[in-house]
């Protein structure tokens, strides 16, 4: 996928998740309550869990929330709770992979093909475009310009930034008009993600991702009708993460 798509997907979604707090809160529980459902409920054993809790801290949610989330998974509530990844097919051949965290999946299931028809796609069979789909970590470090205030910071370059990522254990680093793009095996997202933080890299967000290896280019008459149905999705109550091969 192209470099830029990564960092526009991010300002639209940060706007949503601006307006729309409580429903991002009530995401994030979730997703930490099936973390901790499906392991260990100490975050330093649990890396998983440790990953969602931090996701959670970045986005402000209070850690009354989050203990209450953990709490949740050993509850007989938490026992309906399910994870299920869909997919399905968007307009002009874009792939996508919905993550729902849900406690009724036929609710899940009719309303994400309602989406899905809606805006010209469909729902796809198990394993129909997951195939092209791998996890990763993911950390993107945004450009910062240097400014004088009396004393100049010292601000690391990007260049010393990657020799950082790599020599942490990064598997690859791709530069764009934003910044860094750093991807690593999920496990070492954390560890490379602390020695950036130390050389002082600005870090505005560090996620487990899925990435299309099938990138599709879009053309700007064709980016809205596939933005809409992304976006619809994202809206979903039942819906935690939405990933899809169109470069926006």
């Amino acid at each position: 996928m192209s470099g830029h798509s990564k960092w526009s997907q991010i300002k639209r979604s940060k706007g949503a998740k601006d307006a729309k707090r409580g429903l991002v809160f009530s995401k994030l529980s979730r997703k930490i309550t099936i973390a901790a459902k499906g392991g260990n409920s100490d975050p330093a054993l649990n890396f998983q869990l440790r990953t969602e809790i931090e996701a959670a801290r970045a986005e402000g949610m209070p850690n009354d929330n989050i203990d209450r989330a953990i709490k949740k998974a050993s509850s007989a509530e938490a026992v309906a709770i399910k994870e299920v990844i869909y997919e399905g097919y968007g307009p002009f051949g874009t792939a996508f992979l919905v993550e729902v965290v849900t406690d009724s999946t036929n609710r899940a299931v009719q309303n994400i093909k309602h989406s899905f028809t809606k805006h010209g796609g469909s729902l796809g069979a198990m394993g129909s475009v997951a195939w092209q789909f791998e996890v990763k970590g993911q950390i993107l470090i945004a450009r910062i310009k240097n400014q004088e205030s009396g004393i100049r910071n010292k601000i690391p370059e990007l260049s010393e930034l990657e020799l950082i990522a790599i020599d942490a254990g990064a598997d690859d680093v791709r530069e764009s008009a934003e910044g860094l793009e750093v991807y690593t095996k999920p496990e070492n997202l954390q560890s490379i993600k602390q020695a950036l933080v130390a050389a002082g890299a600005n870090i505005t967000q560090a996620q487990i991702i899925k990435e299309s290896s099938q990138g599709v280019d879009l053309t700007e008459e064709q980016k809205p009708k596939v933005e809409a149905l992304f976006a619809e999705l994202e809206d979903n109550e039942d819906v935690v993460a939405v990933h899809t091969s169109a470069n926006l």
